[in-house]
């Protein structure tokens, strides 16, 4: 049978695959976890419409999507005679959405064929939402104070109004009191590889921190804390290089404490367009399946930062579940077949 372990100290381990759809649907974990996820995305809105943003619908497919996802490959599928793409992530039309409103967020699905491997991580699915912000004009450091709210808010939220979810889990809240009091840690990238290989971790100065060594500095923290300035090849073209330190990137993730690893993903963007194809060619893209996209960014879009929090991920965590997949009312774990 397949397990779907952790890779490092983390989460208890489990050697369960998805049920069936009626007996995984009527399972009283399964039931608890989607009335707290309920919760986590009615709070999302409401903090979010409260600080003025505008929910948006964003397409599910498209001529290109999101190419800097480690490792999945893209579906393609026949959209009348056309190559279109599922989305990996809708990235690129939050930032078209900046022309019509400054502050946009959506509930948006994801789909990324995982390699098979990822199976074995407990926090990787082949579909799946992000909480998806963009914000016209922010900066890094205006953007992660964002993210840190929101994430606060909807923590302080469910455990307010999800007690009987959270006892039928056996979550003990106290887990949150770190994350409820303290200010997230900040770590860069280059001070993340240095913790890692200090522990005996050959992690990779030039690659993004890789999935056990995620899951090793996650092990150690009693709160989330953000990882900042990834090196330049490491994440896709649209996170913009610094102009003061080229070869770093203005991005961050957010890690989760627990074992449970990254939650969130985000950056300020690209906006300019000699830069942008520029940084498609280095990262090996044709600026030619992106007609409609650069089109836009030549006309002029507004320079930006956002995030994607997981879903499914920050469910698994405030649940204290051994998967990500048990998060997912139809989960589909890498390379198992579902409904």
């Amino acid at each position: 049978m397949l397990h779907t372990t952790d890779t490092a100290a983390g989460p208890a381990a489990t050697d369960r695959l998805p049920e069936a759809p009626a007996r995984h649907l009527t399972d009283p974990t399964t039931r608890a976890v989607v009335r707290l996820q309920n919760g986590v995305l009615t709070a999302a809105r409401d903090f979010l419409r409260a600080h003025g943003f505008t929910e948006m619908l964003l397409p599910m497919i498209g001529p290109v999507t999101d190419p800097g996802v480690r490792g999945s490959k893209q579906v393609d599928i026949d959209y009348y005679g056309h190559r279109y793409k599922l989305m990996t992530s809708a990235i690129l039309y939050k930032q078209a959405s900046l022309l019509a409103f400054d502050k946009i967020f959506s509930i948006a699905p994801c789909v990324r064929l995982e390699p098979l491997e990822t199976a074995n991580t407990s926090r990787h699915l082949a579909e799946f939402h992000q909480i998806d912000v963009e914000v016209a004009g922010a900066s890094r450091e205006e953007i992660t104070r964002l993210g840190e709210d929101l994430v606060r808010h909807i923590v302080r939220e469910v455990t307010e109004h999800h007690a009987e979810e959270f006892e039928t889990l056996g979550r003990d809240t106290g887990a949150f009191t770190e994350l409820l009091g303290q200010s997230f840690g900040h770590r860069t990238h280059a001070e993340a590889v240095a913790e890692l290989r200090d522990m005996g971790h050959d992690q990779s100065a030039d690659a993004e921190i890789d999935w056990q060594g995620e899951a090793m500095l996650s092990a150690k923290s009693g709160r989330p804390f953000f990882v900042t300035d990834y090196p330049k090849g490491s994440r896709g073209f649209y996170d913009r290089e610094s102009r003061d330190e080229p070869g770093t990137l203005r991005n961050f993730d957010i890690i989760a404490p627990e074992g449970y690893g990254e939650l969130c993903s985000g950056s300020e963007r690209e906006y300019e367009y000699a830069r942008i194809v520029a940084r498609m060619r280095e990262t090996g893209e044709n600026p030619a399946k992106y007609g409609w996209y650069l089109q836009m960014v030549r006309e002029g879009i507004p320079d930006s930062a956002g995030f994607g929090i997981g879903l499914e991920r920050f469910t698994r965590y405030l649940a204290g579940l051994d998967s990500v997949w048990q998060a997912s009312a139809y989960p589909k774990v890498p390379g198992v077949i579902a409904p």
